[in-house]
Protein backbone atom coordinates (compact mmCIF):
# COMPACT_ATOMS: atom_id res chain seq x y z
CA UNK A 1 0.00 0.00 0.00
CA UNK A 2 2.92 2.49 1.11
CA UNK A 3 4.22 2.10 -2.72
CA UNK A 4 1.39 2.58 -4.60
CA UNK A 5 0.88 5.98 -6.72
CA UNK A 6 -2.63 6.61 -5.07
CA UNK A 7 -2.98 5.73 -1.73
CA UNK A 8 -6.66 4.51 -0.17
CA UNK A 9 -7.35 6.82 2.69
CA UNK A 10 -6.97 4.69 5.47
CA UNK A 11 -9.52 4.89 8.00
CA UNK A 12 -9.31 1.85 10.74
CA UNK A 13 -5.95 -0.92 11.53
CA UNK A 14 -6.25 -3.62 13.71
CA UNK A 15 -4.91 -6.92 14.92
CA UNK A 16 -6.59 -10.38 14.97
CA UNK A 17 -6.76 -11.96 18.77
CA UNK A 18 -3.42 -13.47 18.36
CA UNK A 19 -1.32 -11.03 16.26
CA UNK A 20 -0.76 -13.18 13.61
CA UNK A 21 -2.92 -11.16 11.25
CA UNK A 22 -4.21 -7.67 10.45
CA UNK A 23 -6.88 -5.76 8.91
CA UNK A 24 -6.89 -2.19 7.47
CA UNK A 25 -10.11 -0.77 6.31
CA UNK A 26 -9.92 2.41 3.90
CA UNK A 27 -12.65 4.28 1.97
CA UNK A 28 -12.33 1.56 -0.79
CA UNK A 29 -12.69 -1.32 1.28
CA UNK A 30 -10.71 -3.56 3.24
CA UNK A 31 -7.17 -5.54 2.94
CA UNK A 32 -5.87 -8.34 5.28
CA UNK A 33 -2.31 -8.89 5.60
CA UNK A 34 -0.02 -11.54 7.36
CA UNK A 35 1.59 -9.76 10.07
CA UNK A 36 5.00 -12.30 10.20
CA UNK A 37 5.57 -11.59 6.62
CA UNK A 38 3.32 -8.31 5.19
CA UNK A 39 2.17 -10.71 2.80
CA UNK A 40 -1.11 -9.35 1.54
CA UNK A 41 -4.02 -12.33 2.14
CA UNK A 42 -7.29 -10.48 1.06
CA UNK A 43 -8.17 -7.37 -0.82
CA UNK A 44 -11.67 -6.47 -0.96
CA UNK A 45 -13.55 -3.15 -2.55
CA UNK A 46 -16.53 -3.21 -0.99
CA UNK A 47 -16.59 0.86 -0.08
CA UNK A 48 -15.36 2.68 2.37
CA UNK A 49 -15.42 0.86 5.86
CA UNK A 50 -14.99 2.66 9.69
CA UNK A 51 -14.85 -1.15 11.22
CA UNK A 52 -12.81 -4.20 10.29
CA UNK A 53 -12.05 -6.94 12.58
CA UNK A 54 -10.71 -10.43 12.31
CA UNK A 55 -12.23 -13.25 14.15
CA UNK A 56 -8.85 -14.94 14.66
CA UNK A 57 -7.31 -16.72 10.88
CA UNK A 58 -10.32 -17.38 9.61
CA UNK A 59 -12.31 -16.16 6.93
CA UNK A 60 -14.86 -14.11 9.21
CA UNK A 61 -14.62 -10.55 9.79
CA UNK A 62 -17.02 -8.21 11.28
CA UNK A 63 -17.01 -4.86 9.27
CA UNK A 64 -19.43 -1.69 9.59
CA UNK A 65 -19.80 0.94 7.04
CA UNK A 66 -18.88 4.85 6.51
CA UNK A 67 -22.38 5.28 5.43
CA UNK A 68 -21.53 6.11 1.25
CA UNK A 69 -23.06 3.32 0.46
CA UNK A 70 -26.77 2.56 1.93
CA UNK A 71 -25.94 -1.29 1.94
CA UNK A 72 -22.67 -0.12 4.43
CA UNK A 73 -23.94 2.25 6.88
CA UNK A 74 -22.56 3.17 10.17
CA UNK A 75 -25.21 1.65 12.52
CA UNK A 76 -24.93 -1.98 11.02
CA UNK A 77 -23.09 -4.27 11.73
CA UNK A 78 -22.20 -7.19 8.57
CA UNK A 79 -20.09 -10.55 9.80
CA UNK A 80 -18.96 -11.38 6.18
CA UNK A 81 -17.16 -14.93 4.93
CA UNK A 82 -14.16 -13.55 3.22
CA UNK A 83 -14.27 -16.33 1.11
CA UNK A 84 -17.98 -16.26 0.00
CA UNK A 85 -17.98 -12.44 -0.39
CA UNK A 86 -21.54 -13.11 1.42
CA UNK A 87 -22.88 -11.65 4.51
CA UNK A 88 -23.53 -14.62 6.96
CA UNK A 89 -25.15 -11.97 9.25
CA UNK A 90 -26.24 -8.63 9.87
CA UNK A 91 -27.16 -6.69 13.14
CA UNK A 92 -28.81 -3.33 13.16
CA UNK A 93 -28.52 -0.84 15.96
CA UNK A 94 -30.35 2.70 16.52
CA UNK A 95 -26.58 4.77 16.53
CA UNK A 96 -23.22 4.36 15.35
CA UNK A 97 -20.85 1.51 15.75
CA UNK A 98 -17.84 2.74 17.25
CA UNK A 99 -16.10 -0.71 18.36
CA UNK A 100 -16.18 -4.10 17.68
CA UNK A 101 -14.18 -6.90 19.45
CA UNK A 102 -14.92 -10.91 19.03
CA UNK A 103 -13.07 -13.90 21.06
CA UNK A 104 -14.29 -17.61 20.24
CA UNK A 105 -17.70 -16.99 21.89
CA UNK A 106 -18.68 -13.26 22.40
CA UNK A 107 -19.04 -10.32 19.96
CA UNK A 108 -18.57 -7.40 21.59
CA UNK A 109 -20.44 -4.03 20.26
CA UNK A 110 -19.93 -0.57 21.51
CA UNK A 111 -21.81 2.59 20.83
CA UNK A 112 -21.87 6.23 22.21
CA UNK A 113 -24.51 5.20 24.95
CA UNK A 114 -24.45 1.27 25.30
CA UNK A 115 -22.36 -1.54 25.06
CA UNK A 116 -23.55 -5.03 23.55
CA UNK A 117 -22.29 -8.60 24.76
CA UNK A 118 -23.73 -11.14 22.21
CA UNK A 119 -22.77 -15.07 21.77
CA UNK A 120 -21.51 -15.01 18.65
CA UNK A 121 -22.60 -18.70 17.44
CA UNK A 122 -26.14 -17.85 17.94
CA UNK A 123 -25.89 -13.87 17.17
CA UNK A 124 -28.00 -13.71 20.89
CA UNK A 125 -27.78 -10.79 22.80
CA UNK A 126 -26.43 -11.87 26.39
CA UNK A 127 -26.29 -8.23 28.13
CA UNK A 128 -26.85 -4.98 27.02
CA UNK A 129 -25.50 -2.40 29.01
CA UNK A 130 -26.09 1.14 29.68
CA UNK A 131 -23.15 3.38 29.27
CA UNK A 132 -21.60 7.21 30.29
CA UNK A 133 -21.23 8.98 27.25
CA UNK A 134 -18.62 7.22 25.44
CA UNK A 135 -18.11 9.40 22.17
CA UNK A 136 -14.99 7.63 20.94
CA UNK A 137 -16.11 3.88 21.55
CA UNK A 138 -13.18 3.43 23.97
CA UNK A 139 -12.97 -0.31 25.50
CA UNK A 140 -10.51 -2.73 26.37
CA UNK A 141 -11.53 -6.84 25.87
CA UNK A 142 -9.51 -9.57 26.95
CA UNK A 143 -10.27 -12.42 24.33
CA UNK A 144 -7.74 -14.92 25.26
CA UNK A 145 -8.41 -14.71 28.74
CA UNK A 146 -10.81 -17.55 30.74
CA UNK A 147 -13.72 -14.94 31.78
CA UNK A 148 -13.50 -12.89 28.28
CA UNK A 149 -12.41 -9.48 30.70
CA UNK A 150 -14.44 -6.38 28.63
CA UNK A 151 -13.79 -3.16 30.43
CA UNK A 152 -16.06 0.25 29.40
CA UNK A 153 -16.05 3.75 31.24
CA UNK A 154 -17.50 4.40 34.27
CA UNK A 155 -17.48 8.26 34.24
CA UNK A 156 -17.13 11.32 32.04
CA UNK A 157 -15.56 13.60 34.46
CA UNK A 158 -12.70 10.99 35.72
CA UNK A 159 -10.50 7.98 34.44
CA UNK A 160 -12.96 4.71 36.09
CA UNK A 161 -13.09 1.86 34.16
CA UNK A 162 -16.03 -1.18 34.72
CA UNK A 163 -14.62 -4.69 33.93
CA UNK A 164 -17.05 -7.04 33.34
CA UNK A 165 -16.65 -10.76 32.26
CA UNK A 166 -18.37 -11.05 29.07
CA UNK A 167 -18.40 -14.58 29.31
CA UNK A 168 -21.55 -14.51 32.12
CA UNK A 169 -21.78 -12.20 31.66
CA UNK A 170 -21.29 -9.92 35.22
CA UNK A 171 -20.18 -7.22 36.49
CA UNK A 172 -16.79 -7.35 38.67
CA UNK A 173 -15.33 -4.37 39.46
CA UNK A 174 -15.05 -0.71 38.81
CA UNK A 175 -10.96 0.60 39.34
CA UNK A 176 -10.77 4.18 39.74
CA UNK A 177 -7.43 5.05 37.94
CA UNK A 178 -7.06 8.89 37.29
CA UNK A 179 -8.10 12.23 38.01
CA UNK A 180 -9.01 12.66 34.31
CA UNK A 181 -11.56 10.78 31.87
CA UNK A 182 -9.96 7.89 30.55
CA UNK A 183 -8.52 8.08 27.13
CA UNK A 184 -6.76 4.57 26.54
CA UNK A 185 -6.76 1.10 28.20
CA UNK A 186 -5.37 -2.47 27.23
CA UNK A 187 -5.55 -6.02 29.00
CA UNK A 188 -2.58 -8.14 28.95
CA UNK A 189 -2.99 -11.35 26.92
CA UNK A 190 -4.47 -13.39 29.36
CA UNK A 191 -6.28 -10.49 31.92
CA UNK A 192 -4.65 -10.48 34.41
CA UNK A 193 -3.31 -6.76 34.25
CA UNK A 194 -5.33 -3.48 32.75
CA UNK A 195 -3.39 -1.13 32.00
CA UNK A 196 -5.04 2.93 31.81
CA UNK A 197 -4.15 5.88 30.64
CA UNK A 198 -6.50 9.28 31.14
CA UNK A 199 -6.64 12.16 29.07
CA UNK A 200 -4.19 14.52 30.61
CA UNK A 201 -1.52 11.88 29.77
CA UNK A 202 1.01 11.76 32.34
CA UNK A 203 0.87 8.85 34.22
CA UNK A 204 0.09 5.49 32.78
CA UNK A 205 -0.74 2.90 35.35
CA UNK A 206 -1.15 -0.94 35.31
CA UNK A 207 -3.65 -2.68 37.64
CA UNK A 208 -4.21 -6.59 38.81
CA UNK A 209 -7.86 -7.13 37.19
CA UNK A 210 -9.53 -9.70 40.15
CA UNK A 211 -8.21 -7.59 42.85
CA UNK A 212 -8.89 -4.21 41.37
CA UNK A 213 -5.55 -3.47 43.05
CA UNK A 214 -2.38 -1.12 41.39
CA UNK A 215 0.64 -3.12 40.65
CA UNK A 216 2.44 -0.23 38.81
CA UNK A 217 2.94 3.34 38.23
CA UNK A 218 4.66 5.26 35.31
CA UNK A 219 5.58 8.61 34.29
CA UNK A 220 5.06 9.43 30.43
CA UNK A 221 6.58 12.98 30.95
CA UNK A 222 6.06 15.79 32.82
CA UNK A 223 3.77 17.59 30.04
CA UNK A 224 0.35 16.67 28.67
CA UNK A 225 -0.18 14.49 25.48
CA UNK A 226 -2.76 12.53 24.35
CA UNK A 227 -1.99 8.54 24.62
CA UNK A 228 -3.60 6.67 21.28
CA UNK A 229 -2.55 3.21 22.17
CA UNK A 230 -1.63 0.91 25.20
CA UNK A 231 -0.85 -2.28 24.53
CA UNK A 232 1.18 -5.17 26.33
CA UNK A 233 4.15 -7.93 25.35
CA UNK A 234 3.13 -10.65 24.29
CA UNK A 235 4.35 -13.02 27.25
CA UNK A 236 0.78 -14.48 28.26
CA UNK A 237 1.84 -15.47 32.44
CA UNK A 238 3.62 -12.19 33.10
CA UNK A 239 4.15 -9.74 30.40
CA UNK A 240 7.45 -7.79 30.53
CA UNK A 241 6.73 -4.42 28.58
CA UNK A 242 3.93 -1.92 27.92
CA UNK A 243 4.28 0.10 24.89
CA UNK A 244 2.17 3.45 24.26
CA UNK A 245 1.96 6.07 21.42
CA UNK A 246 0.83 9.19 21.93
CA UNK A 247 0.14 12.52 20.17
CA UNK A 248 3.95 13.52 20.35
CA UNK A 249 5.20 10.91 17.65
CA UNK A 250 6.88 9.29 20.70
CA UNK A 251 6.86 5.01 21.34
CA UNK A 252 7.19 4.45 25.08
CA UNK A 253 8.21 1.17 26.49
CA UNK A 254 7.53 0.41 30.42
CA UNK A 255 9.62 -2.59 31.08
CA UNK A 256 7.55 -4.36 34.14
CA UNK A 257 9.87 -6.87 35.39
CA UNK A 258 12.49 -3.80 36.15
CA UNK A 259 10.02 -2.59 38.09
CA UNK A 260 8.91 -5.53 40.16
CA UNK A 261 12.12 -6.12 40.79
CA UNK A 262 14.06 -2.62 41.77
CA UNK A 263 12.01 -0.48 43.46
CA UNK A 264 13.57 2.73 44.67
CA UNK A 265 13.95 2.80 48.15
CA UNK A 266 13.83 6.48 48.50
CA UNK A 267 10.43 6.47 47.02
CA UNK A 268 9.44 3.74 49.75
CA UNK A 269 11.01 5.88 52.41
CA UNK A 270 9.11 9.28 51.15
CA UNK A 271 5.60 7.11 50.95
CA UNK A 272 6.15 6.07 54.39
CA UNK A 273 7.32 9.74 56.41
CA UNK A 274 5.21 12.12 54.47
CA UNK A 275 1.33 11.88 55.37
CA UNK A 276 -0.83 11.21 52.33
CA UNK A 277 2.12 10.95 49.54
CA UNK A 278 0.50 8.15 47.09
CA UNK A 279 0.34 10.20 44.59
CA UNK A 280 4.40 11.95 45.46
CA UNK A 281 5.27 8.28 45.65
CA UNK A 282 3.70 7.51 41.97
CA UNK A 283 5.07 10.06 40.47
CA UNK A 284 8.51 9.28 41.44
CA UNK A 285 8.35 5.67 41.05
CA UNK A 286 11.44 4.36 38.62
CA UNK A 287 10.11 5.07 35.50
CA UNK A 288 12.01 1.68 33.65
CA UNK A 289 11.05 3.84 30.92
CA UNK A 290 12.87 4.08 27.37
CA UNK A 291 11.47 5.91 24.78
CA UNK A 292 11.74 5.94 20.56
CA UNK A 293 11.34 9.58 19.51
CA UNK A 294 9.71 10.85 16.14
CA UNK A 295 8.53 7.53 15.10
CA UNK A 296 5.62 9.25 13.28
CA UNK A 297 4.61 12.80 12.74
CA UNK A 298 3.21 14.03 15.47
CA UNK A 299 -0.82 13.84 15.90
CA UNK A 300 -0.67 10.94 13.59
CA UNK A 301 -3.13 8.53 15.40
CA UNK A 302 -1.65 4.62 15.64
CA UNK A 303 -2.61 1.41 16.96
CA UNK A 304 0.26 -1.15 18.57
Amino acid sequence: MASGSSRPQILCVSFNQDNSMFSVGTKEGFKIFDARTGRLCNDNKLGGLNVVELWFATNLIAMVGTGEQPSRSPRRLCLFNTITCASKKDLNFRSTILAVRFSRTRLIVVLQDKTFIYDLNSTRILEEIDTVHNPKGLCAFAPNSEWCYLAIPASTSKGSALVYKASEPELICQIDAHESPLAAMAFSSNGMYLATASEKGTMIRVYIVAQATKSHSFRRGAYPSTIYSLSFGPCIDRPDVLAATSSSGSLHMFFLDAARNGRNQTNKLLGSIIPGSKAISDALDPANHHVIHNIAPAETKRYI
